[in-house]
């Protein structure tokens, strides 16, 4: 007896892989190959392609696209709507076109009907912004958002924007959460990448 539940109105198609305790609801359709870890809840009319790697506790919101070359590590939040991208010179008539894999890490969120264009890395609990259209690296922690998705600064383990600035070390910035309490250690280049966007 499976140990996980699909929606009889969804398509899982041969060869999928799927943890237990996820649940993949109505009018979703994920292709062979794919492997989905534990604990996942796939909403509706979502699309999961052909071999794409999705972690453990992912919640994946109604409408998500989520196409070849994609891997969603662990505890990622993707909001409705938002999808991915996996061709850089996409031509209806192309034969030879080329996947460009993207990378969402750890713990990152990504906002309703945001655009990843692909090639980039998500970093470990980054948090982009609804409709945001990101072109290029997020680091850890950090927050973007607009077209295109600019550093507007970063965020906690717990999502809230971090403010106050405590101290550094040789290689970080450290900030602790006024909502939970955490510190939070920003790398300096991280940091000096901020500097540069948050007014632009």
């Amino acid at each position: 007896m499976a140990n996980f539940f699909v929606h009889p109105l969804a398509v899982v198609e041969e060869g999928v892989k799927i943890g237990e305790g996820t649940r993949i609801w109505h009018f979703a359709h994920v292709r062979k190959g794919a492997k989905i870890g534990k604990n996942c809840n796939i909403g509706k009319d979502v699309y999961i392609d052909v071999d794409v790697e999705i972690g453990n506790n992912v919640k994946i919101q109604n409408g998500v696209s989520v196409y070849h070359g994609v891997k969603v590590e662990d505890d990622v939040f993707l909001g409705p709507h938002m999808t991915f991208t996996n061709d850089l010179y996409p031509r209806a008539f192309n034969q030879d076109w080329e996947v460009v894999p993207t990378l969402v890490k750890k713990g990152a969120s990504i906002g309703a009907h945001a655009t990843i264009v692909c090639g980039v890395t998500i970093g470990e609990y980054a948090m982009v912004g609804a409709g945001a259209v990101v072109t290029k690296d997020v680091p850890p922690f950090g927050l973007v958002y607009g077209n295109p998705a600019r550093l507007k600064g970063f965020v906690c383990y717990c999502g809230r924007k971090l403010k106050e600035k405590i101290g550094e070390d040789e290689e970080h910035v450290i900030f602790k959460c006024s909502h939970c309490g955490r510190d939070v250690k920003i790398r300096k280049e991280d940091y000096e990448r901020y500097l540069k966007e948050k007014d632009l």
